[in-house]
């Protein structure tokens, strides 16, 4: 099976990083270099389900139309524990949608996130955002923090700015997060209309590919008398960072079983790391292609990544 997509983003691995593992680790930690790439992906058979038994024989990667020079490791990730940026659209435009919205994320709080072992923060977003939640494992004080958001408290000015908010919990949120150790996701909740925004959506990209972030988003019904851009800007967040976006005007059933798929997706992972070919380092983006074996009916996977422009 050939793999390939048409979506930007995989990760510059120049940060000091630890092996993943079910269980702590310590007095170990794994330098990589600027021209090492790590490539991480989620494989499932015709069922859906995923697998977990590919061997290093079986994945082939194209990096920028040649194999890799030499690769470094190949590694099955199962279970892992996550790390989860919830971030709620409050401004004015979700005025209908808000109730349903932290109904979502009350979901994934009861029913994904794991006491004491995963950690999630919160951002409430308008025109200007707000972390409200720190980092926390506790599942009591997540679900708190979702339900005191309130409608408007994050616009002093009319507006949303989607794309700034995803750049803050990329760089501010992530910043710190030992990217090898957990699956790091964003849970996005909006409509996505983006009308105050002053990120470009390649430096809020970049922001997130260096923590290996990848984007989840639940759209919400925007206005039905006038067109919205709020499904073309979040499928580009999503399906650039290798995530998804999933209809939010759905039925309970339906929506935990999207959370279920994200959460999957986000713990079932592969991970290869390897030396590319050629490697200049002028910051272009270098598309990335996975040729895997038959068994494999699909694949979540980034494309590509930026190289270092040092």
């Amino acid at each position: 099976m050939t793999v390939s997509a048409l979506f930007l983003g995989a990760w510059p691995s120049f940060a000091q990083t630890k092996p993943d593992s079910d269980q702590p680790q310590s007095g170990y930690t794994m330098r990589l270099s600027v021209d090492e790439v790590v490539l991480t992906f989620h494989a499932t058979d015709s069922r859906g389900l995923p697998i977990n038994d590919l061997k290093a024989s079986e994945v082939r990667v194209v990096d920028n139309g040649a194999p890799p020079r030499r690769v470094i490791s190949f590694e099955s990730l199962v279970n892992r524990q996550i790390r989860a940026a919830v971030l709620l659209d409050t401004s004015e435009s979700m005025q209908q949608g808000l109730a349903t919205s932290k109904l979502v994320a009350e979901y994934f709080a009861e029913n994904i996130f794991r006491q004491k072992s995963d950690q999630a923060t919160v951002l409430d977003f308008g025109y200007a955002s707000e972390f409200v939640q720190p980092w926390t494992d506790d599942q009591a004080a997540l679900s708190r923090s979702i339900q005191n958001v309130r409608l408007g408290r994050m616009n002093p000015l009319p507006g949303t700015a989607i794309v700034d908010s995803v750049f803050r919990a990329c760089f501010y949120g992530f910043n710190k997060v030992d990217s090898s150790a957990t699956g790091n996701f964003i849970l996005l909740l909006s409509d996505g209309e983006d009308n105050a925004g002053r990120t470009s959506l390649e430096e809020a990209l970049r922001a997130c590919q260096r923590s290996n972030t990848v984007i989840y988003a639940f759209l919400f019904p925007s206005n039905p008398d006038r067109p919205s851009t709020g499904p073309h800007s979040l499928r580009d967040l999503a399906t650039q960072t290798g995530g998804r976006v999933f209809p939010a005007d759905d039925t309970p059933d339906a929506i935990l079983k999207d959370l279920r798929i994200m959460e999957s997706e986000i713990r079932n992972q592969y991970r290869l790391i390897y030396n590319p070919a050629n490697l200049l380092h002028n910051g272009a983006f270098r598309p990335v292609e996975l040729k895997l074996p038959d068994r494999v009916n699909k694949v979540v996977v980034r494309a590509g990544y930026f190289a270092p422009l040092h």
